[in-house]
């Protein structure tokens, strides 16, 4: 009897740890969308010659006055590549969007098109897009 007791609760308790281990679904994942609206849109540059060290840091200062100015965007991160893996690219950034449309706008944003004007002719780039 005692014996049969031990696999009852044996047999009980790997069925709820196994159930623990079942991811819980959101009702967004159950509707196939992801489960935080939110966006990360990542960017690191490659600086060309000819680029100065105020044109650099004119970069930074643009990109952080973003924030409070493009509408959805939640946070903003930006500076030099402190890793050693980074491949030539030297400075980069991170930026939270609200959703997939706010990062859409931000694209087409006065203040980013701005910046584009003058910065593309300086950098090669590499940019990602990554739901949160």
């Amino acid at each position: 009897m005692a014996n049969s007791t031990r696999r009852s609760v044996s047999r009980n308790a790997g069925a709820a740890v196994g159930a623990s281990l079942l991811p819980l679904q959101s009702p967004q994942l159950a509707r196939g969308q992801s489960e935080s609206a939110e966006v990360f849109h990542v960017f690191a540059f490659q600086w060309k010659p000819a680029a100065t060290e105020a044109q650099k840091d004119r970069a930074r200062k643009d990109i952080s006055a973003f924030q409070g100015v493009i509408p959805g965007l939640l946070q903003t991160h930006v500076g030099p590549n402190i890793s050693p893996r980074g491949k030539g690219y030297t400075f980069g950034g991170i930026m939270l969007f609200k959703d997939d449309a706010s990062l859409n706008a931000y694209f087409q944003h006065p203040a980013h098109q701005a910046l584009l004007a003058w910065l593309v002719p300086l950098i090669d780039a590499v940019e990602l897009d990554v739901h949160a």
